[in-house]
């Protein structure tokens, strides 16, 4: 994941400006409903993934300073977490009941998960990034039940299409699948098998397209 961002981030190419497609009227209603629920009233899932218990839920403001000291555990630089900083400052971006944390059965945050607004095209779509675990919770599960929380997550808000740019050997378990098969690129050059996408709904197919990141991302 690091060599792929350090590629991303080196290349720093400038997106062309295109028009933004509204996000339906029912989904923005469901997104401050939930955002606006108090933290005991949000909806949260208790998975076992590997024989261990997490509870995923919403992150609320309490959970920031966490979330950032779990992203700077994960990766080799502090980078990741002031994307995640950047991405929560810009409203075109964040979408606030889709960073999801994984804790443990004491409460404790130690998986996170961050869903935030992109484009294929003109098409609404998520990107899920980053995704980090404090590294003494690695391959327990936890990462995974950040994951699927998101995931759930946006499909109960009605989203359809996620990307993620990551290592082509984990996001299959999810569901995700070779982005070029469906004619998604990128505006930079990524190993082609590194590019994923989902659909959250069979009846919306994924659309061909340059996926347009949020402004945070910087390319």
């Amino acid at each position: 994941m690091t060599a792929l961002k350090a590629t991303v981030r080196s290349a720093r190419v400038s997106l062309t400006s295109r028009a933004v497609a509204l996000i339906p009227p029912v989904r923005l209603r469901r997104e401050r409903e939930l955002a606006g629920l108090s933290h005991e009233h949000r909806p949260k899932r208790i998975l076992i993934i590997m024989g261990n218990t997490w509870i995923t839920r919403a992150e609320t403001s309490a959970d920031i300073p966490a979330i950032r000291d779990i992203i700077v555990a994960a990766f080799p630089t502090p980078a990741e977490a002031d994307l995640v900083d950047a991405l929560r400052a810009d409203p075109t971006a964040w979408i606030e009941v889709l960073s999801l944390v994984a804790a443990d059965e004491s409460g404790r945050p130690v998986g996170h998960a961050l869903l935030t607004r992109c484009h294929i095209g003109d098409i609404p779509a998520l990107c899920l990034a980053p995704c980090a675990v404090r590294p003494e919770q690695q391959r327990t599960g936890a990462g995974s039940a950040a994951v699927r929380a998101a995931l759930s997550a946006a499909r109960s808000l009605g989203e359809h299409h996620v990307v993620v740019l990551g290592h082509p050997s984990y996001y299959p378990r999810f569901g995700f699948h070779r982005a070029s098969e469906y004619g998604i690129v990128l505006s930079i050059d990524v190993p082609d098998e590194a590019l994923m996408a989902l659909s959250l709904d069979a009846g919306h197919p994924l659309p061909g397209g340059t996926v347009r990141y949020a402004a945070p991302f910087g390319i």
